[in-house]
């Protein structure tokens, strides 16, 4: 394996090179410069130190995006513990689970987290801290009561004229392989997987992104975070990156609704924009696609005006972004094949990527100049990419990865361990695909059957599946994704209906109100719009597993 650098070390690098510039902001609000993101960190290790927390401990982190979760997780792992972060999207329960399973000795909580989570559910914690302003919201620790109350007087003593960033000395990992981040695709219990993430992925995560974006992304430029940190493509690229280039970070602190994003690309002007489809999609068929006219489309194919016509929609829609824009990436899923016609055609930058929290996340990129439509582009330095088929370029085939973007295993779970990287290391995506004579990889399916969320969430199918089959009168279910919408396809058990002499209009009652107490269960991106209900049993195969694509 080749020489892989300390994570860490860039980190402290980071900061101290770019000790002067603007780092964090929450939007229309307070602006953290490098230093003083240092200094938040050292008082943190400070409060770590005192309170008993060591090297290798769990620390969970849970909350919206904002500046001072981003310093609680650089100050977690500058320190030498293992950040848990946790979706602040998941129900109570799915966070108390996850706390619990990866045995967290410290939880920082967003204001509306905090509202939710019941302590006494997770009796392991010491403590639990408030994210914006590092208080506590509970301490089972004296040790870590006397830390917090004497936490200023603590920093005065160790600094006491001055802190300067010639003091700072963080905690370097020791081995590539030492784990770094447990990161959990769900909340629930028996589906939840935590991947254990060593500092190797994280690294060359970073170097990836500094291949492709370096000379593009400098120090002082601003960016924007909309995808939640708490999932390895937000935190990648639209945190890691940025922060060890030495941008301006703008968290958006609220719920990314098109209207608030809309208007932050015109303010921030970023210089690149991470995204799911959805967020691209919304923008181009509101604010474009409306303003092109029949005859306008007919003018687009012709030679000279055409390619002028094609040039001032570009600005227009570079503009709708912020005017300042390189490069649109867009991952978790494909973009629609007509908005992604449309932008090749007017040369807008936009790109595709393919990853997956396992691969912490990249595993196939290419930049949009030289992106193959419908593709999700290459292998990415440091990986391997395969099609585990006879003909790769015809048939598909299952996606398989290798490299040091790879994941330790699942912690305490070394049957779905063994069942996803086999022995010769390669990591089994689950996702079916082609790739053409030039390395380009083009999915074709997901075997997993899991749905992205408008944010980015990840959405298992058979977990919302799995609390519909308990309700009254649910035979089996399948749940779809039918535009932005969660849908829910029902068998009823119709012999139990037809014994206690139900109608149809009884069924669709009764269907309404188990939608509402499954709603009641789940957090906002996996509600269910509505119920449809199905009068015949839904075809399976041989295993009996149903048939899935015949209902989409």
């Amino acid at each position: 394996m080749e020489k892989v650098p300390s994570f860490n070390a860039q980190i402290e690098d980071s900061i101290k090179k770019h000790w002067d510039l603007d780092a964090l902001t929450d939007y229309k609000g307070a602006t953290l410069q490098y230093q003083d993101v240092a200094r938040k960190i050292e008082k943190l290790h400070i409060l770590f130190e005192n309170s008993g927390v060591v090297k290798g401990d769990r620390i969970a982190l849970c909350g919206r995006n904002m500046s001072n979760w981003a310093v609680a997780f650089l100050a977690t792992l500058t320190y030498g513990a293992v950040a848990v972060p946790v979706l602040h999207e998941f129900t109570a329960e799915q966070i108390h689970h996850i706390v619990n399973h990866s045995e967290a000795k410290l939880l920082f909580v967003g204001d509306v987290v905090a509202k939710q989570i019941d302590p006494d559910k997770m009796p392991a914690l010491e403590g639990i801290i408030n994210i914006p302003d590092y208080s506590l919201m509970i301490s089972r620790s004296e040790a870590l009561t006397n830390a917090r109350e004497n936490l200023n007087r603590f920093f005065g003593e160790r600094y006491p004229k001055y802190f300067r960033k010639e003091f700072i000395n963080y905690y370097k990992e020791e081995n590539p392989e030492e784990l770094c981040i447990i990161n959990y695709t769900s909340g629930t219990t028996g589906f939840s997987k935590g991947v254990m993430i060593p500092y190797r992925a994280m690294w060359s995560n970073l170097d990836f992104a500094s291949e492709v974006l370096d000379g593009e992304l400098n120090p002082g430029d601003n960016t924007i975070s909309i995808l939640p940190m708490a999932h390895m493509y937000g935190m990648a690229f639209e945190f890691i990156k940025e922060f060890m280039t030495g941008c301006h970070i703008y968290y958006l602190t609220r719920i990314p609704s098109p209207a608030v994003v809309a208007q932050a690309f015109k303010d921030v002007k970023p210089i690149i924009i991470i995204a799911v489809p959805l967020v691209i999609e919304k923008i181009i068929r509101k604010k474009v696609f409306p303003k092109i006219t029949p005859s306008i489309k007919v003018l687009m194919k012709t030679p000279v005006l055409g390619v002028k016509i094609k040039e001032r929609i570009r600005k227009q829609v570079l503009d709708a972004f912020g005017g300042r824009l390189y490069e649109v990436i867009v991952g978790g899923a494909a973009l629609n094949q007509e908005v992604e016609a449309f932008l090749k055609d007017i040369k807008f930058p936009v790109t595709v990527g393919y990853g997956a929290t396992e691969c912490a996340p990249i595993i196939t990129y290419a930049d949009w100049h030289t992106h193959k439509a419908g593709s999700c582009g290459r292998q990415v330095v440091h990986m391997e990419v395969k099609i585990d088929s006879k003909h790769p370029q015809k048939e598909p085939g299952e996606i398989l990865a290798r490299g040091l973007n790879v994941m330790l295993g699942y912690y305490k779970n070394d049957e779905a361990t063994q069942n996803t990287i086999d022995k010769d290391g390669w990591y089994h995506t689950g996702d079916l695909g082609i790739m053409d004579k030039k390395g380009n990889v083009f999915i074709k399916g997901r075997s997993k059957n899991m749905l992205l969320g408008p944010s980015g969430q990840n959405i298992f199918p058979e977990e919302i599946e799995d609390a519909l089959n308990s309700l009254p009168m649910v035979n089996e279910s399948i749940v779809v994704q039918r535009d932005t919408k969660l849908v829910a396809l029902v068998y009823p058990d119709m012999d139990a209906c037809s014994a206690q002499n139900m109608s149809s209009d009884d069924v669709e009652d009764l269907m309404k109100k188990n939608l509402e107490q499954l709603n009641a269960t789940q957090p906002p991106y996996c509600k269910i719009s509505h119920i449809e209900i199905h009068n015949e049993e839904f075809e399976k195969t041989p295993k009996k597993s149903i048939k899935r694509y015949l209902y989409k």
